[in-house]
Order: C-alpha cells, then sequence, then structure tokens
C-alpha cells in the first residue's frame, strides 16, 4: 500500500497532476485546493496518498499535502453513495476546517454549493452521525474561519506587496485582501511574493 509520494509535479490538469518519482510517473487525482498548492511552489513535493479500487476505474490513487485533508476525505468517503470524486469536490470547495464547521453548523446550502453535490448527497453527508462525530472539535473558528480571513493584513511584508500588487490589477482593495488572506492560509508561513500574488489572483475568481 503506497501512504506516500514524494517527487516532482510534472504536470497538472483537472481534478489529477502528474508526480515524478525515481524516473516514474503516478497519475494521483487531487482536490482543486491542493493542486493550487502544488503549482504555487516549486521543487520537490510530497504527497500522502490514498488508494482508492473501483471496478469500472481499476486503482486510483489521491493525494493530499496535509494530514487534515486525508483525514476529511476518508471521512468522506465513509458515508454510504458518497464516492471519492465527490468527497474531492466538497474539499475543492472547503477547507476540513470549514467544512467541520459547515457539518456542525448543519448548513445545507454552504455544502450543497460544491460541485457536483447537490441537496440530497448534502443532507446524507450533513446527516451521517460519522460525520457529526468527525466535526466535533475540528469546528474553531480560530482555524481558517470568515473570520481570521477577514482580519487585517499586516501593514507591510509579503501579504501588504500582494493586496498592493492585486489593487494594481484593477481589484477593490478588501477583495484583494480577502483573496491574499485565503492564498496566506493555503501556502502557509516563508511564501515567496509571486506565488502568493499567483494564488491570490486565483482565489479572487472563485
Amino acid at each position: 500500500m503506497i501512504a506516500s509520494l514524494t517527487g516532482t509535479v510534472q504536470s497538472t490538469g483537472e481534478g489529477q497532476c502528474v508526480l515524478e518519482v525515481g524516473g516514474v510517473g503516478y497519475l494521483v487525482a487531487c482536490s482543486r485546493k491542493t493542486l493550487d498548492r502544488l503549482t504555487a511552489r516549486e521543487g520537490t513535493q510530497r504527497l500522502l496518498v490514498e488508494a482508492r479500487f473501483a471496478a469500472e476505474t481499476g486503482l486510483t490513487l489521491y493525494g493530499f499535502l496535509d494530514a487534515a485533508e486525508r483525514e476529511a476525505f476518508r471521512a468522506l468517503n465513509e458515508v454510504k453513495n458518497v464516492a471519492a470524486k465527490t468527497a474531492l469536490a466538497v474539499l475543492s470547495t472547503l477547507s476540513p476546517e470549514q467544512l467541520a464547521r459547515v457539518i456542525a453548523a448543519k448548513d445545507r446550502k454552504a455544502l450543497s454549493a460544491a460541485k457536483g453535490v447537490g441537496p440530497t448527497t448534502a443532507n446524507r453527508i450533513i446527516d451521517e452521525p460519522a460525520m457529526q462525530k468527525w466535526a466535533v472539535g475540528r469546528a474553531t473558528p480560530e482555524e481558517g474561519g470568515e473570520a481570521a480571513l477577514a482580519a487585517p493584513l499586516p501593514a507591510q511584508g509579503v501579504e501588504a506587496d500582494a493586496v498592493s500588487a492585486l489593487s494594481n490589477l484593477g481589484l477593490k482593495r478588501p477583495e484583494a485582501e480577502r483573496a491574499v488572506a485565503r492564498a496566506k492560509a493555503l501556502l502557509g508561513e516563508g511564501v515567496e511574493l509571486n506565488a502568493l500574488i499567483t494564488l491570490a489572483l486565483r482565489e479572487s475568481a472563485r
């Protein structure tokens, strides 16, 4: 069983990437959020991996940059009639922390906004006792929620430079600040300015 892969990203496509490890290219399905983070970085990447077998498609590898997303994927995949593809669609729209808050609040509308997730599937996920149990302790407003994203950015540094760059490109300042905050939350500390601007532009287009 493959638990993780470390290599370089050779290409990305809709919902997947090719990660080359020791001369072998592995096709790995990923959420949009993970793909955005992969393309914003350079050099060697490490993906946590979950393997799933289906009669129609055979063996598929699913990749995650952190354990939190992999745990959310596993939890979603345990819900009846929620396939791996649907789980990735949810995680392409909501981070694990956001998903936990949505489930804890039973916000069916927010969950059904994910591509390919209709009201019936949203209800099934939210009403699943195991998902409610998974959400307990993870639905913390301090960790990446809307309040955190709306927090003022520093007056200087790469975040402020990125906000200024997006403003110069025509974005209104509040919109630029929100996009940069979301991108910074995805990329983490020590991010370079160009990578932050690139991902923030993608976030602003959503």
